[in-house]
């Protein structure tokens, strides 16, 4: 089954593979991550999520379908993001992390940080 891309997404890939895509939805901001989330790579996060944490009361969601791996600058970044988000009166929730992804965030009590989802939102 092929994904329809939205086309109002924008799409960047940045050093070390990671690409983040973003796109609206009627809650907020869906951003999907494919690649690494790495020391190398998390300055693009952060510059989405600060992007998308723009408006208050907003909600973020990440796709972590397509992330094959993240350290503990990635997960830094997700939870700075989170505090941001927390100030603004926003959220940030997790979608569809791959089983070594969510081995870390269980690892790091992280799983209590962020709603999981098993599903992006349309």
């Amino acid at each position: 089954m092929e994904r329809r891309t939205p086309k109002n997404e924008d799409r960047t890939t940045g050093p070390g593979g990671l690409t983040v895509s973003v796109r609206p939805w009627a809650g907020g901001t869906v951003l999907t991550l494919s690649g690494e989330l790495d020391m190398v790579s998390a300055d693009l996060l952060r510059t989405a999520l600060d992007s998308a944490l723009q408006t208050a009361g907003t909600t973020v969601v990440i796709d972590c379908g397509g992330l094959g791996f993240c350290d503990s600058t990635g997960l830094n970044a997700m939870l700075r993001g989170r505090a941001i988000a927390d100030a603004g009166g926003s959220r940030i929730e997790l979608v569809r992390p791959r089983p070594l992804v969510l081995r870390m965030l269980e690892l790091t009590g992280a799983t209590d940080a962020f709603r999981i989802r098993d599903e992006p939102p349309d």
